[in-house]
């Protein structure tokens, strides 16, 4: 496996290197970014626009192995920036809430999007919390890194998200 790109390869402009470290990182970068804002479109454009945020800020980092780290805050910071671009739109979603009755059919593909549209419903940080938990596997050390928070608002908005989310879904044992 060949040594992560180094501050020095990015400004050598080392085009094989930056190829290597965007394959590397790059569909974990969409995929938290796809798991926060709920678009595949957005994800895209989050998760891209984040890559070229960190490999800019590459020179800058304390150890190239940060990289990852680096990336993930840049793209819940890039994420909480479009939400308060939608805010307008949220606040329309909540005011007509439409039909959430749980649908019969367990483990079904129906139920996986009640889950996820209910995960959607999480105000932000809550959202970022539950996925950065549950998603990215993150400890609550690692999420209050990401979040620019104290382990126990971590854990305080892990525990919020999900008595959410038993709330909306209707179940009251672990998700």
């Amino acid at each position: 496996m060949a040594a992560e790109p180094t501050a020095g390869d990015a400004g050598r402009g080392d085009a094989g290197r930056l190829e290597e470290l965007y394959e590397r990182h790059a569909a974990a970068g969409f995929r938290l970014a796809y798991l926060l804002l709920g678009n595949r479109q957005a994800a895209e454009d989050c998760a891209q626009e984040a890559f070229v945020k960190a490999v800019g800020r590459l020179g800058h980092l304390r150890s190239s192995m940060a990289f990852d780290a680096y990336l993930k805050r840049t793209i819940v910071n890039l994420a909480k920036n479009t939400w308060r671009r939608r805010s307008v739109e949220r606040a329309h979603i909540e005011a007509d809430p439409g039909d959430r009755t749980v649908p019969s059919t367990e483990g079904s593909a129906v139920d996986r999007v009640f889950v996820w549209e209910a995960i959607l419903g999480l105000p932000p940080r809550q959202r970022t919390a539950i996925v950065l938990r549950f998603y990215e596997d993150l400890t609550e050390d690692d999420i209050a890194a990401v979040m620019r928070c104290r382990p126990g608002t971590a854990r305080s908005l892990v525990a919020r998200g999900m008595a959410s989310l038993r709330t909306a879904i209707g179940v009251h044992a672990d998700v």
